[in-house]
């Protein structure tokens, strides 16, 4: 790896952790459906290269396997926890 890829690197994890810092807790839910959409494109990437993959031998068929169970995982592991987060603006049933 360069020194070049290197700082670019080392800057997107600092200006990620930056602007995800100051997001208000108010857009967290729309940013993770957002989130969630670009998963599932993510994951049809996936999918177009496990179907690719014939070509490149065992090895890249197996890392596409895996691309998509890490994709999958991420799309339904964001939808699991934005429906828990838009629970807590549900009302709540009162005594009957």
């Amino acid at each position: 790896m360069s020194f070049d890829m290197l700082f670019v690197f080392m800057l997107t994890i600092f200006l990620g952790f930056e602007l995800i810092s100051k997001v208000p807790s108010t857009l967290h839910t729309p940013l993770m459906s957002g989130a969630n959409a670009i998963s599932g494109i993510t994951l049809i990437g996936a999918l177009v290269a496990v179907n690719l993959s014939g070509a490149g031998g065992a090895f890249s068929h197996v890392l596409g396997v895996l691309a998509v169970v890490f994709a999958t995982i991420n799309v339904v592991g964001g939808y699991v926890v934005t429906n828990r987060m838009l629970a807590m603006f549900r009302k709540k049933d009162g005594p009957r």
